[in-house]
């Protein structure tokens, strides 16, 4: 599908910025009194979050019309019988996106940021976007390397906890990005992800380590490139139940004939609301898709 979406984006930021475990503690979502930005905190649950409902309902108040917060008992069969999983990585897996944190490394992030958002909501296409946020600070090699050893990844929380289960109940999980390898194969890394399960655009760099550009011909480097990934990814496998996780326009894509059959939409970190509105269930924690596979 390569429908253009308009979106408001409503970002959620969380308060911490190193690595979380498995053991960090269930979190709810509550609004933050002292601001009118539309920004939400994270506080501490004393018990786990047994319903999605629970995490989003102050920010339902806020937007009045997310009604797929509570999945379906069919959006649940299909989720619970899943066996291959296609996550997106940029404001999923990890809080940040990936190219705008690069970027702001560079002394670009300002600039490079607003194309993010006309991307992610769908407003231009993923492959111009792409370019034009490259051509703005031109990374070289060195400094790709400087910024993976002075900016892990941040790893969102409970998707650690998430991936285990998902590969104790025998599903398959990839990595689908619009980011670059360089900076996903950490992330793969701590997540016990095969190389091979990751799709996503490389950086091309000269002999001294000069930007080039980047590969054309990864699928991900291209609007509908999500979609074509997990096509290849199903035709390949014959998974009979594919499930795609992600919170741009992108990974909505993948929801079609031969591709993703369910399409979760976690709202975590951004909230881009025409994206939340076509998606089979909208999460705002992990820890609820951890609590609807028991």
């Amino acid at each position: 599908m390569e429908a253009l979406l308009s979106s408001r984006i409503i970002p959620i930021r969380a308060s911490y910025r190193r690595y979380c475990s498995p053991s960090f503690p269930a979190l709810s979502l509550r609004l933050n009194q002292s601001s009118h930005s539309g920004r939400v905190g994270m506080m501490k649950h004393p018990k786990s979050l047994n319903s999605v409902a629970a995490s989003v309902k102050p920010l339902e108040s806020i937007l009045g019309h997310i009604d797929n917060t509570v999945p379906s008992k069919e959006v649940l069969e299909h989720w619970r019988g899943a066996d291959a999983v296609c996550f997106d990585v940029d404001s999923t897996v990890c809080l940040d996106e990936g190219i705008d944190e690069l970027a702001e490394f560079c002394g670009a992030g300002k600039a490079v940021a607003e194309w993010t958002a006309r991307a992610m909501g769908g407003s231009v296409p993923f492959e111009e976007a792409l370019a034009a946020r490259l051509s703005l600070f031109k990374p070289s090699l060195c400094q790709v390397q400087d910024f993976l050893e002075k900016r892990p990844p941040r790893i969102s929380p409970g998707i650690e906890e998430l991936v285990k289960r998902m590969k104790a109940n025998n599903a398959s999980v990839y990595l689908i990005s619009g980011g670059f390898r360089q900076m996903i194969n950490p992330v793969a890394s701590i997540l016990g992800i095969p190389q091979e399960n990751i799709f996503a655009n490389q950086l091309l760099f000269g002999d001294s380590g000069e930007f080039l550009g980047f590969d054309a011909n990864e699928p991900t480097s291209r609007s509908g490139g999500k979609a074509t990934a997990v096509e290849q990814i199903r035709k390949a496998h014959g998974y009979k139940g594919l499930v795609m996780i992600g919170d741009g326009a992108t990974d909505l894509e993948a929801r079609k004939p031969g591709g993703a059959d369910l399409f979760i939409c976690y709202a975590g970190v951004q909230l881009r609301e025409a994206v939340a509105a076509k998606a089979d269930w909208v999460v705002f924690t992990f820890k609820d898709l951890i609590n609807s596979l028991e």
